[in-house]
């Protein structure tokens, strides 16, 4: 079978993460809390998750005197989502024959 099952993405919100990820150069964990709905606590413990994977990176920055983080995927993390989403399809269309 085509693609990789990754465990990283088991995880529905790791996996809604990449799929923001993919779809946008970076994104700020405010935009994340609002969009996916989780705690600061639950969200921060996904995020930590997918940057040890090295699946993400994260950039911490001020915005005038105001702490922003904001995470981007990485080559490597977009590469295994792909690979994941691959795996998924291709799992899908075994089980319609």
């Amino acid at each position: 079978m085509k693609g990789n099952y990754d465990k990283a993405f088991e995880n529905v919100v790791r996996l809604r993460v990449m799929s923001i990820l993919m779809v946008n150069e970076e994104y700020d964990f405010n935009s994340f809390k609002d969009i996916l709905e989780v705690t600061d606590g639950n969200l921060a413990s996904h995020l930590k998750n997918l940057e040890k994977a090295e699946y993400i990176s994260v950039n911490k920055s001020f915005v005038g005197r105001k702490p922003m983080t904001t995470y981007e995927a990485t080559s490597q993390g977009k590469k295994a989502f792909q690979e994941h989403l691959e795996f998924l399809e291709n799992l899908i269309k075994e089980n319609k024959s």
